[in-house]
């Protein structure tokens, strides 16, 4: 039996701000029957935040995890750094783009400083691997978890494990990031934390793709929105251009008011209360 060669991994190029890293068009993707991306679409340059905004079952994780190369859609063309993901082995991929699903599952007792460091594993064998210890350092810094680094990932809070697992995300340092849900747990002191995250790393150059619910907060972070409902793309667009209130009325199935922040002007979106 021959034995199999790792393919060498070469540390990938920093894209120029405005270039497009990741695009999909027109997926579909049926499971058990029951369709869940119906003519999704999504794309996100370098150097800018997207929110992935939705209902419940809009199709927004699913969306996420195939343009994460997690899923492959039955239809439809989707290109990381202009290469289908498929086109990526499990290494390289990760060396391009770093996904936080929803929840951070780990049953064993790992310190949280060494959950984080665990997104550096990709890095393993190549240069960039000096930058280790660094990089740990400061992810657990951004998202405010280095005071429990030396604790059990098992013992902390939801919303603690939740800024850890984003600081395994953020160690990875890839130019695409790809979040599912990061607020949920959080108060709304690191609710804010994670998109001021964001948009620094945006800021630097690298491209985000966030899951949200709030839509201010996504008004008050994202440069564009892409809106979903019943698996396909209904909206794609700078955010004052897509959080209109006829529209989200009708996606979310509920009345809601767009009002402009008095001192910003950053739109504020409210659902009407009788």
């Amino acid at each position: 039996m021959g034995v199999k060669l790792r393919r060498h991994r070469e540390i990938p190029e920093r894209p120029v701000p405005g270039t497009e890293l990741l695009a999909a068009e027109a997926v579909r993707l049926e499971v058990g029957g029951r369709p869940l991306l119906a003519g999704a679409a999504a794309r996100v340059a370098a150097g800018e935040v997207v929110a992935l905004l939705g209902p419940n079952g809009a199709g927004k994780s699913t969306l996420l995890s195939v343009l994460a190369g997690d899923i492959r859609p039955d239809s439809g063309g989707v290109t990381l750094r202009g290469r289908p993901p498929s086109d990526y082995d499990a290494a390289e991929l990760a060396l391009h783009r770093a996904l936080l699903p929803q929840s951070a599952a780990l049953s064993f007792p790992f310190p949280a400083d060494e959950v984080v460091r665990m997104g550096r594993a990709p890095w393993a064998g190549t240069a960039a691997a000096a930058e280790d210890a660094a990089a740990v350092a400061e992810a657990m810094a951004a998202t405010e978890s280095t005071a429990f680094a030396g604790r059990p990932f098992t013992s902390l809070s939801g919303g603690e494990r939740a800024r850890v697992a984003l600081a395994r995300v953020l160690a990875q340092r890839t130019p695409l990031l790809l979040l599912d849900e990061p607020t949920a747990a959080l108060d709304l002191r690191h609710q804010e934390l994670v998109l001021r995250v964001a948009r620094a790393r945006a800021a630097a150059g690298d491209g985000v793709v966030v899951v949200l619910h709030d839509l201010s907060l996504a008004a008050a972070y994202a440069d564009r929105v892409v809106l979903l409902t019943d698996g396909a793309t209904v909206a794609d667009g700078p955010v004052a251009e897509v959080l209109r209130a006829p529209l989200l009325s009708e996606v979310y199935g509920h009345p809601v008011e767009v009002l402009a922040h008095p001192r910003t002007g950053v739109p504020l979106v409210l659902p009407e209360r009788g």
